[in-house]
């Protein structure tokens, strides 16, 4: 019959060790701006899309049209890179390059 170990000293605590786990990075999708795409495919892509309001969708294309870009939405990496090849197929399907893409936060 075996017997339990017991520690080298009294007192002594055996310590399991545990993987360090850490929060998953989140990315940002970003809109792009450019002089071929409709700003009316742009609030209508960020409505059906990213789920926003007309008024958060008009306030988010005037960004990307003023400031040459905007993050629609943080999202996991397997949901941003999603939303970016959504919406990327869904602007060739209608003839608009618009740029979409998803970088770290």
């Amino acid at each position: 019959m075996a017997t339990p170990q017991k520690p080298a000293h009294e007192g002594d605590v055996e310590l399991e060790e545990r993987q360090e786990t850490r929060v998953p990075r989140r990315y940002k999708v970003i809109f792009h701006n450019d002089d071929f795409t409709t700003m009316e495919y742009v609030i209508s892509s960020l409505v059906r899309f990213f789920h926003k309001s007309e008024t958060e969708a008009v306030h988010l294309m005037l960004s990307v049209h003023k400031k040459g870009q905007a993050v629609a939405g943080v999202f996991p990496r397997d949901i941003a890179e999603t939303k970016v090849a959504e919406v990327t197929k869904d602007a060739r399907e209608h003839g608009m390059p618009l740029l979409v893409t998803a970088e770290p936060e």
